[in-house]
């Protein structure tokens, strides 16, 4: 009876690590982990869908090889073509590794007030990084309309327009929202995270709200100087920006194509100052040993929040959406954390992980 049983194990792991196919064959099926110290605080289970697992690092690896694909079965790009993207970091780093694994040259514009470890290893992976001053989304300069002008001058070229092109949230109601589904059994109460394309949030949502027949509650996490918050709250009525946030990725000053079709699926939104959002990601490091960047630990502060106004007892998830490796010159280091204002925000016992000057 006790071969049977470890016969029985042993397939099932050797089925679930057999060969992928190259670093596309990777992306997804990453793990859901529950975050055991704010799940017993609660009375919940409070869930972060691990994307910091997918091979390039990010939750933004499923949004890259989706809008890459659509642009190869649409005729866009062409074998030796070259890929262009406005990105503000982690887009970037997947279509860098999609590009490399299926023979693309790789343009990336993004705003010059991103880490440099993003920019670094952007150029690791051959791409032609090109950081161009940070302004709004309405002036021709933003980083996303000189990715556009730039693809639209080649003659085999694809700008592939993260922000407003379908195949993103695609890609989160075929995999992310399927799989978050099966690895709870179906037993999900809520999901929250934050948005910059929306791709992730809208098309989890779309999924979780379909298959659940609308059951499954979606709050939009949102930074300070970011509108969503405020156009949720107002039901469309107010877009108010107000401050600014160390968070990189997320936030928006619009309502892009990717949410448009779901944003009434929306039923609530909570805005995260960055104090909680530093505090999270120390407290996490500390107490669970996973070491996140400050979209991800925003993300649980909003999952927490959202479940201690669902009540105990129900199942909240959330995405982890990459690691604080990518900032950690930033994220641990007291010069910039006092520039920011935010060295109180963390507890003196978790201040010895502040190892940077």
């Amino acid at each position: 009876m006790l071969s049977r049983r470890l016969y029985t194990t042993a397939s099932r792991f050797i089925a679930a690590t057999k060969p992928t196919d190259g670093f596309i064959g990777a992306i997804g099926n990453t793990p859901l982990i529950r975050i055991a110290s704010l799940s017993k605080e609660t009375g919940c289970e409070i869930l972060g869908k691990a994307e910091f697992m997918n091979p390039g690092g990010s939750v933004k690896d499923r949004a890259a090889l989706f809008v890459v694909e659509d642009a190869e079965r649409r005729g866009l790009i062409k074998q030796g073509g070259t890929v262009v993207e406005g990105t503000a970091g982690n887009t970037g780093i997947g279509l860098a590794h999609v590009c490399r694994a299926k023979g693309y040259k790789c343009v990336i514009y993004m705003p010059n007030t991103q880490s440099q470890e993003k920019i670094d290893l952007l150029k690791m992976l051959g791409a032609d990084v090109r950081p161009v001053p940070a302004v709004a989304f309405d002036d021709p300069g933003n980083y996303n309309h000189q990715a556009r002008r730039f693809a639209e001058s080649l003659d085999n070229g694809v700008w592939t327009n993260q922000f407003d092109n379908p195949a993103n949230r695609q890609a989160h109601i075929e995999t992310t929202g399927p799989e978050i589904w099966a690895q709870t059994g179906g037993i999900v109460d809520g999901f929250t995270c934050a948005t910059g394309t929306a791709g992730t949030f809208a098309g989890v949502t779309r999924f979780l709200k379909d298959a659940s027949d609308g059951r499954v509650k979606s709050f939009a996490a949102d930074p300070p100087g970011s509108i969503i918050y405020s156009f949720v709250k107002s039901a469309g009525r107010e877009m108010i920006r107000g401050g600014s946030s160390i968070t990189e990725g997320i936030g928006q000053g619009r309502i892009t194509a990717n949410l448009q079709p779901d944003i009434h699926l929306i039923d609530d939104a909570l805005k995260i100052e960055d104090a909680d959002t530093i505090a999270m990601l120390y407290r996490l490091l500390d107490e669970e040993g996973i070491y996140l960047g400050a979209s991800s630990a925003l993300n649980v502060v909003a999952a927490y929040q959202m479940a201690k106004i669902l009540g105990p007892g129900k199942t909240v998830v959330t995405i982890l959406c990459d690691g604080a490796y990518r900032y950690q010159s930033r994220l641990f280091s007291r010069a910039w954390l006092e520039s920011k204002g935010l060295l109180d925000a963390i507890p003196e016992h978790l201040k010895k992980y502040i190892v940077l000057a």
